[in-house]
């Protein structure tokens, strides 16, 4: 076992989830000090260990680097949960277990004799996050879920493209994460609530809740105007101007939330702000073309590096479109934690995305944890978990 060092340091999470959405909850409960030991099969393990290219290593020591994304500060044991042996190991794991996340079909832990309220009369203190793709119950609720359809089916697609007739998938699997995401906050409220009651509970979440959980204005747009948002491309639908506008040697993006930043805008590019017509931000946006024609109008004298310097003189809101090679060496995301390096055991040094979050003392210190544990091989941690199992302790 390594130690942890965290805000949630002592509580143990049994992680029966593979590939993006589960295993992205545990990562975000690992990088807060739990320990998490994640459970795979014997034949390959977690399905994302064989999505690519890109693989890194040696030939027969290959690592996916899908897999690398999303399974830091965790440990790895493989069982087969249709052997009666393994079956009973995982239930030792279980019985000391705090938190248990996965994310298999409806029924399927069922079948295995491992279902949730059996698994929690064993322990009954034992937080049980499920993720599933569409709901555990409602009439689609057995329904296999994968991120790109779920896109579609929870509407995101649909507004999310250069048009109305071109429905686009968001660059990441945006659903399997959110659905993460929800479900790492579903386990902190319910060990909070354990601390009051004693007992844990089951959070429930899916890939179709976490993507109509974001929708955000464009949900109520629907449910109280009663109007269908739908894809416009890099401009806001409700706020103009507001997107990618280009300039003579590239684009550029400013964000104009409100009015004064409109007028700031206009008297920083010899515009007047009271022209009839473009006065209001409703004015604006029933005029979007024209506003945007104007403004690519007064761009197109300048290129983008010194337009951004002259935005940022004006006090508007703007910024280039980074590729991500930029992004990973821009000083600011370096200054923000976002890079961790770890000790890989067959890759040697690689350096991973970093964990969002960073933790201060009330004097100001910071807290982060830094100590951050590479992603595991396959079965590493077998042998170590087996022996503390056996041991006196279990703890």
């Amino acid at each position: 076992m390594t130690a942890q060092t965290g805000p949630l340091d002592g509580v143990l999470v049994v992680d029966l989830s593979r590939a993006l959405a589960g295993p992205h909850a545990t990562m975000m409960l690992g990088d807060q000090g739990a320990r998490v030991i994640k459970v795979e099969t014997p034949d390959g393990g977690d399905d994302t260990r064989g999505w690519g290219p890109p693989f890194v290593g040696d030939p027969g020591a290959r690592e996916s680097t899908y897999f690398l994304s999303t399974n830091r500060n965790k440990e790895s044991i493989t069982l087969d949960l249709k052997d009666a042996g393994d079956r009973e190991l995982l239930l030792r794991l279980v019985d000391r277990a705090d938190v248990l996340v996965e994310n298999f079909r409806t029924g399927v832990l069922e079948r295995l004799g491992l279902g949730i309220a059996s698994l929690q009369e064993r322990n009954p203190r034992l937080v049980v996050l499920s993720i599933t793709g569409f709901g555990h119950d409602g009439p689609e609720g057995g329904r296999a879920g994968y991120d790109q359809i779920a896109q579609g089916e929870g509407g995101l697609m649909s507004l999310t493209g250069s048009g109305p007739d071109d429905p686009q998938r968001v660059g990441v699997p945006i659903a399997d994460l959110l659905s993460g995401m929800y479900g790492a906050y579903g386990v902190l409220a319910a060990l909070h609530e354990r601390e009051r009651t004693g007992r844990g509970t089951v959070v429930r979440t899916s890939l179709l809740a976490a993507v109509v959980g974001v929708h955000a204005f464009q949900g109520t747009r629907w449910t109280v105007a009663g109007e269908v948002g739908r894809a416009q491309g890099n401009h806001h639908p409700s706020i103009v101007p507001y997107g990618l506008f280009r300039c003579r040697d590239g684009s550029v993006q400013i964000a104009l939330g409100s009015e004064s930043l409109w007028r700031r805008f206009c008297d920083g590019f010899g515009l007047d702000p009271a022209t009839p017509g473009l006065a209001t931000n409703p004015e604006r946006v029933a005029a979007r073309e024209q506003v945007i024609e104007l403004v690519e109008g007064v761009f197109s004298a300048w290129d983008a590096e010194p337009l951004l310097a002259r935005l940022a003189e004006v006090g508007v809101p703007a910024g280039k479109v980074r590729t991500l090679d930029e992004v990973y060496s821009w000083d600011q995301t370096i200054s923000q934690g976002l890079l961790v390096d770890v000790e890989h055991p067959t890759l040697g040094p690689v350096t991973l995305p970093g964990p969002p979050l960073r933790f201060f003392a009330p004097n100001g210190d910071e807290v982060t944890r830094r100590d951050h544990l590479s992603p595991p091989t396959l079965d590493q941690h077998g042998d170590s978990i087996r022996e503390w199992l056996s041991s006196e302790t279990g703890r």
